[in-house]
């Protein structure tokens, strides 16, 4: 899966052991992104958290894009694959603002954020050309409408509590190594908010094109 080796048939055929090995990643991820956290809430440092990420994620993509008309669309198929992405968040777990300056451990995350980003983001749109079969207007809506939703979710819930503080002028918080990371997804959250009013209708339209291709398809069948 994360050397893009994986075709439709393969996810198509996903089963609950495929799940579960993805879920023991996302959980072994989960763990190493707080374990050296003072801040980390209880299920944060358990990994939970993260199991129920994976969870409800896979489940608002199996209904935000259901309407669309995919050619197959199984849940476990999707939370599968949701799972199978969570070993590159492991990179999180290296303790940089241990053996680094501030400054420095801050530029590294925020490098190694954007590594698992490209990866994972890449992994995503393979999968939805090759197991839903998305192309053209369906497909850049499958692929932006859930980024830009992460994104402006994760910098309204600011899981590190620093950004807002730094800006803010808490100049006594010297912040954290994910500064960085978060300030960038500040940024990309601005362009979000426009996004949002362009990928609504396109969402629409792929809608109106999946019934009218339902409605094709039942004709022949009829006569």
């Amino acid at each position: 899966m994360l050397t893009f080796r994986f075709d439709g048939d393969e996810l198509h055929g996903a089963t609950a052991r495929h799940l579960a090995l993805g879920l023991a990643f996302a959980w072994l991820a989960g763990i190493g992104r707080y374990w050296d956290n003072p801040r980390a809430e209880l299920l944060q440092r358990l990994g939970l958290g993260s199991v129920a990420y994976v969870l409800v994620l896979s489940t608002f993509l199996w209904l935000l894009f259901y309407p669309l008309g995919p050619r197959r669309w199984s849940w476990l198929s999707v939370a599968a694959f949701i799972a199978a992405v969570s070993p590159p968040a492991l990179l999180y777990a290296i303790p940089v603002e241990r053996f680094m300056p501030l400054e420095v451990a801050r530029a590294t995350n925020f490098w190694l954020l954007a590594v698992v980003a490209v990866w994972r983001v890449a992994l995503y749109g393979v999968f939805l050309r090759r197991y839903p079969g998305f192309r053209g207007n369906r497909l850049i809506v499958a692929l932006l409408l859930p980024l830009v939703l992460i994104v402006v979710s994760l910098t309204l819930l600011n899981l590190e509590k620093a950004v807002f503080e730094i800006m803010a002028g808490n100049s006594e918080n010297r912040g954290t190594s994910a500064d960085g990371a978060y300030e960038f997804l500040v940024v990309l959250s601005l362009f979000s908010l426009y996004a949002v009013p362009v990928l609504a209708p396109m969402y629409a339209i792929g809608i109106f094109q999946a019934r009218k291709e339902r409605s094709a398809e039942a004709g022949p069948a009829e006569l």
